[in-house]
């Protein structure tokens, strides 16, 4: 690795500086900062309502599409740009930081052309072989584990396949376009227990490739899957640290009241 892209690693890949978001006249956010480490995987946890989703759907401005009813304030640099900058081009974000959504949402399309869709679309003008798009199509299929199941039919209607084999294509969706960081919003909502625990240990292996930041209102899961937690209560950033240090030893009451099942 180049010294100047390994200084830069030491940075953090998503920060997140006094944010502070209004629907209309209600404030959903109050000065939240949070960093997340290049390569790691850092769950978001507290109850409904507590701005979480709000949160991870600011560092790809997907709440901006309310339009001028949402307001914020504050910054969130990624990979050192502001992403709230007026100047940043929202393609080129959304390339850069990839989304997964609480139920899979792959396209009325084969799986091949799922695939491959973010790859032309954020590649139009350049020409790729058949041969070429094959090989990137079966990359991303191998690296989310779902190769094998539809190596012999990519041409199926996308929508017919199992929730967490439509839920593993939708990441592989992303990969090709080359993200550094995959937000996903309670990935494991729509799934059952054995292909939640098949989606968590692909999330887990993309950990190092890609900076991870997960909404989960599963606190069994955040322990399994992530290397931080960061706790959030009534729109307010509780504390953040590694995920072992925050549950065992929480610092502040209220999170521990929160893993306790005192409230949520």
């Amino acid at each position: 690795m180049a010294e100047a892209e390994r200084d830069a690693r030491q940075d953090p890949a998503i920060d997140v500086r006094g944010v502070s978001l209004w629907y209309g006249t209600f404030q959903a956010l109050f000065g939240v900062d949070l960093q997340v480490k290049h390569g790691t995987i850092t769950a978001l946890i507290g109850p409904s309502g507590c701005g979480k989703s709000t949160l991870l759907r600011s560092v790809n401005r997907i709440n901006e599409r309310l339009g001028s009813y949402v307001r914020t304030s504050g910054s969130i640099h990624v990979l050192g740009t502001n992403v709230l900058s007026p100047d940043v081009e929202l393609a080129q974000l959304r390339k850069s930081v990839g989304m997964v959504f609480q139920r899979p949402n792959p396209l009325p399309l084969s799986v091949r052309e799922n695939v491959l869709f973010g790859h032309r679309l954020h590649r139009a003008g350049e020409s790729f072989t058949r041969a070429q798009e094959d090989e990137i199509c079966e990359a991303a299929l191998r690296q989310v584990l779902l190769w094998d199941e539809v190596k012999d039919d990519l041409g199926r209607k996308a929508t017919e396949l199992s929730l967490e084999e439509q839920q593993k294509l939708c990441i592989a969706r992303l990969l090709p376009v080359k993200p550094t960081v995959i937000l996903m919003d309670e990935p494991t909502s729509a799934l059952d227990p054995a292909a939640t625990e098949a989606l968590e240990a692909l999330i887990w292996g993309l950990r190092g490739d890609y900076t991870i930041l997960i909404v989960t209102h599963n606190m069994a899961q955040a322990r399994r899957a992530s290397e931080h937690t960061a706790f959030m209560l009534l729109g307010r950033m509780m504390e953040h640290g590694h995920t072992l240090d925050l549950f065992l030893r929480p610092a502040k009451r209220e999170t521990a009241d929160y893993i306790e099942g005192r409230y949520g």
